[in-house]
Protein backbone atom coordinates (compact mmCIF):
# COMPACT_ATOMS: atom_id res chain seq x y z
CA UNK A 1 0.00 0.00 0.00
CA UNK A 2 1.96 3.25 -1.55
CA UNK A 3 1.55 6.99 0.39
CA UNK A 4 0.63 9.97 -2.02
CA UNK A 5 2.17 12.92 -0.34
CA UNK A 6 1.19 16.35 -1.81
CA UNK A 7 1.01 20.15 -0.84
CA UNK A 8 -1.69 22.65 -1.29
CA UNK A 9 -1.32 26.30 -0.60
CA UNK A 10 -3.93 29.47 -0.21
CA UNK A 11 -3.52 32.82 1.39
CA UNK A 12 -0.93 32.17 4.59
CA UNK A 13 -2.02 28.59 4.81
CA UNK A 14 -0.10 25.29 3.72
CA UNK A 15 -1.67 21.93 3.80
CA UNK A 16 0.27 18.12 3.63
CA UNK A 17 -2.39 15.52 2.74
CA UNK A 18 -0.80 11.75 2.94
CA UNK A 19 -3.56 9.55 0.91
CA UNK A 20 -3.86 6.05 1.59
CA UNK A 21 -6.27 3.59 0.12
CA UNK A 22 -8.77 2.60 2.69
CA UNK A 23 -12.37 3.64 3.84
CA UNK A 24 -12.71 6.94 3.64
CA UNK A 25 -11.26 8.69 7.41
CA UNK A 26 -9.79 11.88 7.49
CA UNK A 27 -8.29 13.31 10.09
CA UNK A 28 -7.02 16.98 10.03
CA UNK A 29 -4.30 17.59 12.43
CA UNK A 30 -4.98 14.22 14.48
CA UNK A 31 -9.03 15.25 14.88
CA UNK A 32 -11.92 14.25 12.49
CA UNK A 33 -13.01 16.38 9.61
CA UNK A 34 -16.54 16.76 11.17
CA UNK A 35 -14.79 18.16 14.34
CA UNK A 36 -12.19 20.19 12.76
CA UNK A 37 -14.55 22.39 9.85
CA UNK A 38 -17.92 22.62 11.53
CA UNK A 39 -19.88 24.65 8.61
CA UNK A 40 -21.51 22.20 5.76
CA UNK A 41 -19.78 24.65 3.26
CA UNK A 42 -15.69 23.92 4.45
CA UNK A 43 -16.31 20.00 4.58
CA UNK A 44 -18.00 20.62 0.77
CA UNK A 45 -14.37 22.46 -0.27
CA UNK A 46 -12.71 19.01 1.40
CA UNK A 47 -14.65 16.38 -0.31
CA UNK A 48 -15.25 18.01 -3.37
CA UNK A 49 -12.17 16.49 -5.55
CA UNK A 50 -14.14 12.64 -3.91
CA UNK A 51 -17.44 13.86 -5.29
CA UNK A 52 -16.16 15.07 -8.57
CA UNK A 53 -14.02 11.97 -9.20
CA UNK A 54 -16.66 9.45 -7.93
CA UNK A 55 -13.79 7.76 -5.21
CA UNK A 56 -15.77 8.81 -2.42
CA UNK A 57 -14.53 6.57 0.65
CA UNK A 58 -11.68 5.24 -1.55
CA UNK A 59 -9.00 6.82 0.31
CA UNK A 60 -7.91 7.82 3.84
CA UNK A 61 -6.14 10.56 4.59
CA UNK A 62 -3.87 12.06 7.28
CA UNK A 63 -3.82 15.92 6.64
CA UNK A 64 -1.81 18.52 8.47
CA UNK A 65 -2.81 22.07 8.01
CA UNK A 66 -1.13 25.10 9.55
CA UNK A 67 -1.37 29.22 8.93
CA UNK A 68 -4.12 31.55 7.86
CA UNK A 69 -7.99 31.01 8.93
CA UNK A 70 -10.27 27.78 8.37
CA UNK A 71 -11.56 29.18 5.02
CA UNK A 72 -8.13 29.22 3.82
CA UNK A 73 -7.24 26.17 5.03
CA UNK A 74 -9.91 24.17 3.08
CA UNK A 75 -9.19 25.70 0.28
CA UNK A 76 -5.19 24.95 0.31
CA UNK A 77 -6.96 20.81 1.92
CA UNK A 78 -8.86 20.83 -1.49
CA UNK A 79 -6.22 21.91 -3.96
CA UNK A 80 -3.36 19.19 -2.00
CA UNK A 81 -6.11 16.52 -2.49
CA UNK A 82 -6.72 17.52 -6.15
CA UNK A 83 -3.21 17.34 -6.66
CA UNK A 84 -2.95 14.14 -4.89
CA UNK A 85 -6.11 12.43 -6.87
CA UNK A 86 -4.33 13.44 -10.15
CA UNK A 87 -1.30 11.54 -9.39
CA UNK A 88 -2.64 8.51 -8.60
CA UNK A 89 -4.83 8.56 -11.71
CA UNK A 90 -4.64 11.07 -14.36
CA UNK A 91 -7.54 10.55 -15.72
CA UNK A 92 -9.09 12.40 -13.15
CA UNK A 93 -7.22 15.41 -14.13
CA UNK A 94 -9.82 16.07 -16.86
CA UNK A 95 -12.59 16.66 -14.70
CA UNK A 96 -10.99 18.28 -12.17
CA UNK A 97 -8.96 21.05 -14.27
CA UNK A 98 -12.63 22.63 -15.72
CA UNK A 99 -13.71 23.01 -12.59
CA UNK A 100 -10.78 25.64 -11.43
CA UNK A 101 -9.61 22.67 -8.52
CA UNK A 102 -5.98 22.03 -10.06
CA UNK A 103 -5.34 26.29 -10.19
CA UNK A 104 -3.28 27.60 -7.41
CA UNK A 105 -4.73 30.60 -6.18
CA UNK A 106 -2.54 33.33 -6.21
CA UNK A 107 -4.20 36.20 -4.31
CA UNK A 108 -2.59 37.28 -1.03
CA UNK A 109 -3.00 39.81 1.55
CA UNK A 110 -1.88 43.46 0.47
CA UNK A 111 0.71 44.95 2.54
CA UNK A 112 0.37 47.99 4.94
CA UNK A 113 2.12 50.79 3.69
CA UNK A 114 3.93 53.11 5.96
CA UNK A 115 2.20 56.76 6.15
CA UNK A 116 -1.06 55.01 5.99
CA UNK A 117 -3.97 53.04 8.10
CA UNK A 118 -3.83 50.49 6.41
CA UNK A 119 -3.18 48.69 2.26
CA UNK A 120 -5.01 51.26 0.69
CA UNK A 121 -7.18 53.26 3.62
CA UNK A 122 -5.01 56.75 4.29
CA UNK A 123 -5.17 58.74 7.96
CA UNK A 124 -8.16 60.86 7.72
CA UNK A 125 -7.43 64.38 5.91
CA UNK A 126 -7.87 67.91 7.55
CA UNK A 127 -7.48 70.81 5.59
CA UNK A 128 -7.69 73.27 7.94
Amino acid sequence: MTTTHKIGRRKSSVARVYITEGNGEVRINDKPMDEYFTTDLLRYKVTQPFQLTGTEGNYDMKITVTGGGITGQAEAIRLAISRALCEINQEHRAVLKPEGLLTRDPRMVERKKFGQKKARKKFQFSKR
